[in-house]
């Protein structure tokens, strides 16, 4: 059963969007097979993965609502080797029209339910914002990934969340739990970025990712052209942070994997 990842940050502009395309593509040249899930009506994964928004015909919308299955909204992102379910501005009538519907909170879940032994990572990117579509996000993922820049708004924004996270699992998804924090737009030349980079490591420890994504222009331009940076740019400062990052998951998981079967040995 695949891992299912959220990509979740209250605070917008902090590289959600960035991690979720270029994390999917890196995990995707490891030879991962990967779902990328854009919930966000912004729909700025799905273009980001070279699928155009405006010529949808299923979207996770549909696929929210009961109005087609999996099979149907499912793409195939060429430009990054990953599946995606794209979104469009549709998706925002689906957040009023969630709250009418039985198990609101779980719909994601349910529709990915048939899919997950299919991939061996299913990420999320969520909204901005807490609304139904980020509790969706949050209720089907097994962890959540946290993309951050080091800046003092951005621990504010952290607290905030890490509760959020908390309040769900403690209610809607027991399993729920944090999987790491990424440090985004990283420049170690500031030292506001260092200061709070020290406390992350001091407050989080071994859930502080060791990667950090740098300032990079060429992730600032791939998503122009639809393309991850691996595919715009291999050779690029972030393309190669992104891949190290999905190094640092896959390794991740596996240690999970081994920790739980010598408890379950020992049981």
């Amino acid at each position: 059963m695949g891992k299912v990842l959220a990509i979740a940050n209250q605070k917008g502009g902090v590289g959600k969007t960035t991690t979720c395309i270029n994390l999917a593509a890196s995990l995707a040249a490891t030879k991962r097979k990967v779902l990328l899930v854009d919930l966000d009506p912004q729909g700025n994964a799905t273009m980001g993965s070279g699928i155009d928004k405006a010529g949808l015909e299923n979207s996770v919308y549909e696929l929210l609502t009961d109005r087609c299955d999996f099979k149907q909204a499912v793409q195939r992102s060429d430009n990054g080797g990953y599946d995606l379910l794209p979104a469009n501005g549709d998706l925002t009538a689906a957040e009023v029209e969630l709250l009418a519907m039985k198990m609101k909170e779980s719909r994601l879940r349910y529709a990915l339910a048939s899919a997950r032994n299919d991939y061996d990572f299913v990420l999320i990117d969520c909204p901005p914002s807490l609304n139904m579509l980020t509790v969706n996000g949050l209720v089907a993922a097994d962890a959540v990934i946290i993309p951050m820049q080091c800046e003092y708004y951005a621990l504010e924004g952290l607290s905030a969340l890490v509760n959020t996270i908390e309040r769900i699992a403690s209610v809607l998804n027991p399993s729920l739990q944090i999987e790491g924090l990424l440090r985004t737009m990283y420049d170690p030349r500031n030292s506001l970025t260092l200061d709070v980079s020290a406390q992350l490591t001091n407050h989080f420890g071994d859930k502080l990712y060791q990667t950090v994504i740098p300032r990079n222009v060429r992730l600032a331009e791939a998503p122009s052209f639809g393309m991850p940076a691996l595919s715009y740019d291999k050779q690029s400062r972030g393309a190669v942070a992104y891949l190290a990052l999905a190094g640092e998951v896959v390794r991740r998981n596996k240690q999970a994997a081994r920790a739980a079967a010598l408890a379950n040995a020992n049981d």
